[in-house]
Order: structure tokens, then C-alpha cells, then sequence
């Protein structure tokens, strides 16, 4: 759904009902412009975003949380501005990063999903239930104490996703899930991310992931240029690299 550009104003009281919102977004760095002229609403369930390398795609899921501030115009979260509610943007937005080594800090598995709870002030004792509940979930329990670096590739991911599912956010934006996995663990992420309660955004190359989803972005040149049911909208972007 495309949106009418609207000005600034004082910061409303949250309203999930309106989704995100990208209202004449851009954003550039230093002089290179990497995404120009978005217009969006994003409501659904499940949202896929594919596009080539250097497309823009990446830097449009960091907007999504605020871990990227558009240069111009302005993206909101139920009504908030990621650019002045940030904190709790984030609380309502979790993001998963491409590579779960970036998104591990601590050096056990149980230490690692705690510790955004812990910033967020939560009591020990209910800090303790969350985490053994999220790790027995995603059947990494048995290695709560064990070091996270010593993990495998897909047990890792798993991690840095009950570190984000431990906090619970509303909606999850997941940047490329599932690149740096083999195909067995590329399919436990995907029904992981079907089973989830959360609306997602999976920003992928796995075209396959995306084949139930509600809603498809094709990002190109920094600019989305399909938006549809998965379907047409995967049609679409074949066809435009089979031009390149």
C-alpha cells in the first residue's frame, strides 16, 4: 500500500494497527544514495524482501528498527518515529542479522539470550524463567551453559533468534537468515519462521522461503519496483535478472 507523504508532529500514542510506515523515505552514505522515494505500509503477516546484491534491500531492513535512520523522510512504527523513540521502536521490532556471530556478545548460550532482558531491567527470577522457556523451545537447553562461539553454524542462528523471541517483539525483521546455513538447517529456519506468533519481514535470496507468504518487495536501484502476492512478485524478479 502506497502513502501519502505526511509532515512531522509530536509523537503519538502507539497504535499496532498501523504497522510500519515508510513516508517518503531515502537514505544515503555520504554521497552514495542507496534508497530513494519509499512509500510504504507494511501490515502483513509475512513479508519477503529479495533483491540483487547492492540493491538497497539490506539498508531498507535496518530501517525497519531504527538501526538505520532514513536521511530523509521518515519511518514509523505503530506511530512512533524511529528517529526520536528508538529504544522503544526496538522493543517492538526485533531484528536477526545474516551472520550470528555479529549478534552474539556473551560467552555462554544462556548469558547471550538473558542479556537483552537483563538491559531491559527484568527481575533474575522471571529473567531465568523466559530464557530456559526459549531454549528448551528451540531445543538448546541442553547446551544453556556451554560456550556460544563452540556452537554450530545452525545452532548459532538459533541463538541469536531466542535472544531476539526472549525479549518479545511484536514483529521480527530477519536479514538473509538462512546465506550462511546448509540446506537442512536453511529448512528448520524457515518452519521456525512459519511457526512464529510474530509478523516477520525476511529479507532473503531463498526465492522457496517466501512461497506462502502474504506480500513480496522486490527492491532494485534502491527502489521498490514490485510489490505483490509472491507469486507475481517473484515472477517479476526473475524476469529482471534474467536481463542482467
Amino acid at each position: 500500500m502506497r502513502l501519502r507523504r505526511g509532515p512531522a508532529g509530536p509523537t503519538p500514542t502507539p497504535d499496532p494497527s498501523r504497522g510500519i510506515e515508510l513516508l517518503g523515505v531515502g537514505h544515503a552514505y555520504g554521497e552514495r544514495m542507496v534508497l530513494a522515494d519509499l512509500d510504504l505500509r507494511l501490515t502483513e503477516r509475512r513479508i519477503g524482501v529479495v533483491g540483487a546484491n547492492g540493491s538497497g534491500k539490506s539498508t531498507l531492513a535496518r530501517l525497519l528498527n531504527g538501526l538505520v535512520v532514513p536521511t530523509s523522510g521518515r519511518v514509523l512504527v505503530d506511530g512512533l518515529d524511529t528517529a526520536t523513540a528508538a529504544r522503544e521502536v526496538r522493543r517492538r521490532v526485533g531484528f536477526v542479522f545474516q551472520d550470528p556471530d555479529a549478534q552474539i556478545v556473551h560467552p555462554t548460550v544462556a548469558e547471550d539470550v538473558g542479556y537483552g532482558l537483563e538491559n531491559q531491567g527484568v527481575p533474575a527470577a522471571e529473567r531465568a524463567e523466559r530464557v530456559a522457556e526459549v531454549l528448551a523451545r528451540y531445543g538448546l537447553a541442553d547446551h544453556a551453559d556451554h560456550p556460544a562461539h563452540l556452537l554450530s553454524g545452525g545452532q548459532k542462528q538459533l541463538l541469536a533468534i531466542a535472544g531476539v523471541l526472549v525479549m518479545r517483539p511484536a514483529r521480527i525483521v530477519f536479514d538473509e537468515p538462512t546465506t550462511l546455513l546448509d540446506l537442512v538447517n536453511t529448512r528448520r529456519i524457515g518452519r521456525l519462521v512459519d511457526g512464529l506468533d510474530q509478523a516477520v519481514v525476511v529479507v532473503t535470496h531463498d526465492l522457496e522461503l517466501l512461497a506462502g507468504f502474504d506480500r513480496v518487495l522486490v527492491v532494485d536501484g534502491g527502489r521498490v519496483v514490485a510489490d505483490d502476492r509472491p507469486t507475481p512478485a517473484l515472477a517479476a524478479y526473475r524476469a529482471l535478472m534474467a536481463d542482467r
